[in-house]
């Protein structure tokens, strides 16, 4: 049976309502999980036409939350970063992520940047998903050909990052 962006969205808003600590972000990994290996799902909703690199598929009008996708049709290879005050959920549709997570080496301020060093590195692959809190400093390297759903608790379209260098 088909999943759908719009159960999606429920199950997420009901995950959300339920328990918003990082438990219940475990529970919309669940969710997430189902959707990225749904075929008709990704088919429909996380094409290049579409969301080339980035495509909002839905926002919360309550909570706020969006869902959405992302196409990389070449390598991309991200620069260490957080979502400012927000925390998103990354899931692979198709292709490989390899995600490095970082430590803060000095904290920064004002036009003098956090300097951040690695500490670790992991692939994600379809169905892979991981939540990455307020303040978790991470960078993506996608494969070509990856696809992605990401849940982000606000628009980050709409959200100053913080100013972070690799050391």
């Amino acid at each position: 049976m088909t999943y759908t962006l719009e159960q999606l969205s429920q199950d997420v808003r009901r995950a959300l309502t339920s328990d918003s600590s990082a438990e219940g972000k475990k529970k919309v990994c669940e969710h997430l999980s189902r959707a990225l290996l749904d075929k008709d799902l990704i088919a429909r909703h996380v094409t290049a036409e579409q969301c080339k690199p980035r495509k909002v598929l839905y926002e919360d009008p309550e909570l706020g939350f969006c869902i959405c996708g992302h196409v990389y049709e070449d390598e991309r290879v991200g620069t260490p970063h957080d979502h400012g005050p927000a925390w998103a959920i990354y899931g692979v549709a198709a292709g490989t992520t390899e995600m490095t997570e970082w430590k803060v080496k000095s904290k920064g301020s004002g036009d003098t940047p956090t300097l951040v060093e690695p500490v670790g590195s992991y692939a994600m692959r379809p169905g892979d998903c991981q939540f990455y809190d307020v303040g978790v400093i991470h960078s993506p390297k996608m494969t070509p050909g990856t696809r992605l759903i990401r849940i982000e608790s606000g628009n980050l379209d709409h959200i100053q990052r913080s100013n972070i260098k690799a050391a």
